[in-house]
């Protein structure tokens, strides 16, 4: 189901950095409840097996894979939903790279990297990304 990009390695000052996609390709990880159907808590896994998808998101995550860029899908579903998981997205025709389960619950969290990490929240409408200014937290220099 995946398309192969190639990563390419980085030098700086002599030291070597981990790889990079090249600058044209975004890396999305992209949650699963609420983001790209209904927010089915795991909880009730049961709702799994009827909800549908949001049809811009379905349209927009499919148009970015075709693009080159790479998909994974990041949630809050335990590993025992995996399986269901899987199937649901195969079902509705998610093309995607990769599926992360374990996600941090409670939506506050704080994600820390050796990678720059670009954040954007979800609002109800997926369209292509646009570039916007906004401040953020650093760490002290």
């Amino acid at each position: 189901m995946s398309k192969k990009v190639k990563l390419q390695t980085l030098e700086k000052d002599g030291e070597k950095l981990s790889p990079v996609l090249p600058k044209h390709i975004k890396n999305y990880l992209i949650d699963i409840d609420g983001t790209v159907t209904e927010d089915v808590p795991n909880e009730e896994p049961e709702r799994m097996a009827t909800c549908k998808p949001f049809p811009d998101a379905l349209a927009t995550l499919n148009k970015w894979y075709e693009e080159g860029h790479q998909i994974c899908f990041f949630t809050s579903r335990t590993n025992e939903h995996r399986k269901v998981t899987e199937a649901w997205l195969k079902t509705h025709g998610f093309k995607y790279h990769s599926l992360l389960m374990g996600k941090p619950r409670g939506g506050n969290y704080h994600w820390i990297d050796n990678h720059l990490v670009r954040a954007t929240r979800y609002k109800g409408k997926f369209t292509d990304l646009i570039e916007k200014k906004v401040t953020i937290e650093v760490f002290e220099e």
